[in-house]
């Protein structure tokens, strides 16, 4: 029986959803009694900025925060300007209902964005919390039929992280502001993100690389080999004279030195070769034959982290990407909800799944009982499922009609969920040992592993990525030949290999995500967003898909680790959210909690501790923090030292090196490239930094004014400029602006001359008039040389044609017909190889604005961080990813006539009166609010 006829035989039901396309797809399973409506996100919110504080608060100490921390932290919601007009039609909308059903996601920011409707629409029907956790017709009728009532708690969860999150952001970054630059940020999961990037660095700046040897070796059986007996193995050299041979582990990464107490032996390049040539004719045998039985269960369905973490490794995926991509599945009714910390699956799920395993790959695959995954991470907000296929019945990939990566990323959780319920692989993992004797009497032991599958199970249907581009999937097999103790072994070939350790790897979006998550950091579901934050407001930036710190961030994690330890403590943010998860609970309250957070507590042994003092509490006062600003050093904070007298300082206007007191002989000053690796800057580094023209250039005076000219490197390139007299009015109505022109492309700082800089800043120069008297100017542009006559601009082929064209062949250029449209195509800068989704060939070509990757279908332009030379194919599917997770770029609607309106027809003019005020609502011009993202932590 439908929900219409159940539950609304004679009246209007109004639902309320977040997303418009959310609502599309929930009305075609309601019918005709319900109006599905969206809050397009929050509805309203604690103020952005002193503009959208009340009057009534206005002048209160605690206004700029928005909370009134002087009265139990009392929240101040405004409607947000952008939602005024929704929660307008909202209103509507109710007056003309018998209930409302708020149908809002089911987890903390549902929950809260139900309140906030409840509090605003102050509804006088009946009202129900409708909750699913799949857009499926089953699941949306049972959702209308057993509504509950709103989870106040989970309200006061969200309220209290909300209230903790701003006044970390805006008591923190006012510091940021003063001590560090303008418009930065601080937050409570992004400052600590960004930390862990930063740790990485400063490891990698103090790795120290060490060289080690060894040799390995191809023993050959003496028999005739096939696929499953291979005549030889591949082995390498463990041991000498039953000391272990030194392996990268055993080397201090600080120092390259072997690490203290291994007793292991390091061989050098002069000595593996010798002990190479000493074992050339040595008899060698099998010493032994290790196998165990090797068996491998399958990976738990997804939820938020490990979809973002796979997503990224095998289809390229950002996190932000992945959930972009995500929401419009679930939006469209093809997968549960995909923001959950659970890997449980229903027992429809279940039986969906393990009826696909026996279709697609017979009863053998199946386990005699389902598999269950109950295991929840920490900090598990609620009880959704997994993420899966919605539905009871999964539809497989080819069913669903999906493209490009909404098809991708279905497949994947398909895939997954569907092996989750088959049978373990299982086989046999094989250890060989082979050892001899040298030439020179030492003995000599070399290793082997191997692992055959008898049955590949699970593995099947879905092998799970790995960070680690070298690592062994569970799927490959390493057959070794059938050999036992004793036999003979001949070697064919035994060489020596150089090796070197390498500094810790940088984290990855998925690493990171990785990382957070095993620290208990943060929410999982918030991961994405605080991904976003870091690397918007320029604290990281991606070289390939590895996440590199900025200088920029060594200042800001200086600063918070020596003035704010305790606010980007691992230990410390992962024990808040335990208390968060208190509250959520009801075993603590929010009041006295954010009362510590904020003033701190009174108890002598917990005051000035960070972590705790004996009564367990570890909270401390972030109020008083922010206030004595006094023993913060700008300077010292933001200068790191480089080595041999070099300092690395992070002014307002970018990174710096210097050496010296400035003012002094010898004192140099140099610009760091936005996109160095901090890990990249060491004094040989500097040095050549040093030796660049940089600055400012005095190129001589110009003999018409008198005034110096001068050439800089600036922020959008080299140019030359005017030196105005220090008299000279800058502001106001009679203020003089320098004569300014950028460099062309031909030209460099260490060659440009006093004649070319007045070339240039005399342009546009004047060509000539036409017939008609029209002047005619040759001019740069920000796409090139052109030609100007009115508004009729031309392009020129090159740059020197500004200087030398003359009339006749400018006038020559104006007889042809002005080209429309695209000019020819230019050559691609980059051949990248082929996209995984499109399979189509990606480049990197030069556009209107700016360098962009294209597989012909999909252009995105490169960020900032990336560079044409260095751009990995990776990274190029990565931008492509996003920009197809956007969708279309929509342009805006032409407005159209309105038509003459016409007398109506008798009836028609009858049945207008009877419309309802609800279908005029509808037919009112709709207006398009901005979809509100949710709170970075």
């Amino acid at each position: 029986m439908s929900p219409t006829r159940e539950t609304a035989p004679a009246g209007r039901r109004l639902v309320i959803v977040e997303s418009p396309a959310k609502a599309k797809t929930i009305k075609g399973y309601l019918g005709p009694g319900y109006v599905v409506e969206a809050s397009v996100g929050h509805i309203r919110d604690l103020p952005n900025g002193a503009a959208e504080v009340p009057a009534e608060y206005k002048g209160q100490p605690w206004a700029r925060l928005g909370v009134n921390v002087d009265s139990d932290f009392q929240p101040i919601y405004v409607v947000n300007a952008d939602k005024k007009a929704q929660v307008k039609k909202l209103k509507d909308l109710l007056k003309e209902s018998d209930e409302l059903f708020l149908a809002t996601d089911e987890d903390r920011e549902g929950e809260a964005i139900a309140w906030h409707l409840q509090e605003i629409l102050k509804p006088k029907v009946p009202v129900h919390r409708m909750v699913f956790h799949e857009i499926t017709k089953d699941a949306i009728q049972a959702a209308v039929r057993n509504p509950r009532e709103l989870n106040k708690r989970l309200v006061d969860a969200q309220e209290t992280r909300r209230i903790l999150d701003r006044l970390y952001g805006y008591e923190v970054s006012p510091v940021l502001w003063k001590k560090v630059m303008p418009r930065l940020s601080a937050g409570r999961v992004q400052s600590v993100a960004t930390r862990l990037v930063v740790e990485r660095e400063r490891e990698r700046i103090a790795f120290h690389s060490a060289d080690y040897w060894d040799l390995t070796g191809v023993f050959d059986t003496g028999r005739t080999g096939d696929s499953t007996d291979p005549s030889t193995l591949n082995a390498r050299l463990v041991a000498v004279d039953g000391l272990r041979v030194a392996q990268g582990r055993d080397f201090d990464a600080s120092t390259g030195a072997l690490k203290q107490g291994a007793n292991v032996l390091q061989l050098d390049e002069s000595a593996a070769r010798a002990l190479a040539a000493a074992l050339a004719d040595t008899a060698f045998a099998v010493r032994s034959v290790e196998s165990k039985p090797y068996r491998r269960s399958p990976y738990a369905p997804f939820r938020t982290t490990t979809l973002q973490q796979e997503a990224s490794r095998k289809l390229g995926f950002g996190a932000k990407a992945t959930m972009q991509v995500a929401q419009k599945l679930y939006e469209n009714g093809f997968i549960t909800y995909m923001r959950t910390d659970s890997t449980t699956l229903s027992e429809t799920a279940i039986g969906a799944a393990r009826a696909q395993v026996t279709q697609l790959y017979g009863a053998d695959y199946l386990p005699d009982k389902p598999r269950t995954y109950a295991g929840k991470v920490k900090n598990a907000q609620e009880a959704h499922e997994a993420i899966r296929p919605s539905g009871d019945r999964f539809r497989t990939p080819a069913e669903t009609g999906l493209t490009g990566d909404q098809f991708r990323l279905y497949e994947l959780i398909w895939m997954r969920t569907v092996a989750s319920q088959m049978k373990d692989a299982v086989g046999q993992s094989v250890s060989v040992r082979v050892g001899g004797t040298s030439a020179d009497g030492r003995d000599a032991e070399f290793s082997a592993s191997g692992k055959i599958i008898t049955f590949h199970g699970f593995l099947k249907a879905y092998v799970e990525g790995a960070d680690d581009p070298n690592a062994e999937l569970d799927d490959r097999e390493r057959r070794l030949p059938q050999v036992a103790e004793g036999d003979a072994l001949t070697a064919g070939e035994i060489t020596a290999e150089g090796h070197s350790t390498k500094p810790p790897a940088r984290y990855t979006e998925a690493s990171l995500v990785k990382e957070l998550e095993e620290r208990e950091i943060g929410r999982p579901s918030t991961y994405a967003t605080i991904l976003g934050t870091i690397l918007d407001r320029g604290y990281v930036f991606k070289k390939g898909t590895a996440l590199v710190p900025t200088f920029l961030s060594f200042a800001v994690v200086n600063l918070l680790e020596k003035h704010f330890g305790w606010l980007v403590d691992y230990d410390f943010t992962a024990s808040m959210e335990d208390d968060l998860d208190r509250i959520a609970r009801g075993e603590a309250e929010s009041v006295p909690w954010l009362r510590r957070f904020y003033f701190g507590t009174e108890e002598p042994e917990a005051a000035g501790s960070a972590n705790g003092g004996a009564n367990g509490d570890h909270l401390g006062g972030l109020k008083e923090l922010v206030e004595d600003l006094g023993a913060i050093d700008a300077r010292e904070i933001s200068s790191f030292p480089v080595g041999d007298g070099i300092v690395l300082r992070v002014g307002r206007y970018g990174p710096y090196i210097e050496k010296g007191e400035r003012d002094t002989e010898g004192h140099q000053r140099a610009d760091v490239p936005p996109d160095l690796a901090p890990d990249e800057l060491g004094v040989e580094y500097a040095q050549e930094l040093f030796a660049r023209p940089s600055g400012e250039f005095e190129l001589g005076t110009d003999p018409q004014t008198g005034r110096p000219i001068v050439a800089k490197d600036g922020r959008y390139g080299p140019y030359v400029t005017e030196v105005l007299p220090e008299d000279t009015p800058k502001t106001g109505k009679n203020a003089v602006k320098p004569r300014t022109a950028s460099l062309l492309k031909s030209m460099s700082l260490d060659t440009v001359t006093l004649e070319d800089a007045l070339r240039l800043m005399s342009l546009p120069r004047v060509v000539g008039k036409d017939a008609e008297g029209v002047e005619i100017t040759a001019q740069n542009g920000r796409y090139g040389p052109y030609l100007k006559r009115g508004t009729d601009s031309r392009s020129l082929e090159n740059e020197e044609q500004i200087f030398s064209i003359t009339l006749d062949e400018a006038l020559a250029i104006y007889a042809q017909p002005k080209q429309r449209g695209r000019a020819a195509a230019k050559p691609p800068l980059k051949e990248l190889g082929t996209d995984p989704v499109s399979e189509r060939p990606v480049v990197v070509k030069d556009g209107r604005f700016g360098p962009y990757v294209t597989d012909g279908e999909t252009n995105a332009t490169l960020r900032r961080d990336d560079d044409v030379e260095t751009i990995t194919p990776e990274r190029g599917y990565e931008l492509l990813a996003e920009k197809r997770a956007k969708g279309p770029s929509k342009a805006p609607a032409k407005k159209k006539a309105a038509p003459a309106k016409k007398a109506a027809p008798a009836k028609k003019a009858a049945a207008a009166k009877k419309t309802t005020p609800a279908k005029k609502a509808a037919a009112a011009k709709k207006s398009t609010p901005r979809k509100a993202s949710p709170p970075a932590e």
